[in-house]
């Protein structure tokens, strides 16, 4: 829960780097949270329960995609093939399963590397 949190407290950063764990753990909850408040928001009558939910961690989540994205050595200019229709969707999944390089990159130091030093 805590990737969770930490990724909301940081909902305006862009820059530095994010780990594929950070990434894909709010992911994982953002998903859950989504679909049990589209059934709450269905089952109260108020059916944009979950739009409201997905404006308000759009910049976190827009914020955590860019920093995965600086991770693997790329611009988070990156995300804008996600408009490219399928295509575009395969190739961010991609970029956000793989590895971050081991080294520092123009976007910091390795997070994954960092973390186990402090």
């Amino acid at each position: 829960m805590h990737w969770y949190l930490d990724v909301l407290k940081q909902y305006a950063v862009f820059g530095g780097r994010a780990r594929r764990t950070e990434y894909w753990m709010f992911a994982l909850v953002n998903l859950v949270v989504s679909v049990v408040l589209l059934f709450v928001g269905r089952a109260i009558g108020f059916d944009y329960l979950q739009s409201v939910y997905a404006l308000a961690v759009l910049l976190p989540t827009l914020g955590v995609s860019v920093r995965r994205l600086h991770d693997t050595g790329r611009s988070g200019w990156w995300l804008l093939i996600g408009l490219v229709p399928v295509v575009g969707a395969i190739v961010l999944l991609v970029f956000f399963c793989i590895e971050g390089g081991p080294s520092e990159n123009q976007y910091g130091a390795n997070p994954k590397y960092a973390s186990t030093l402090a």
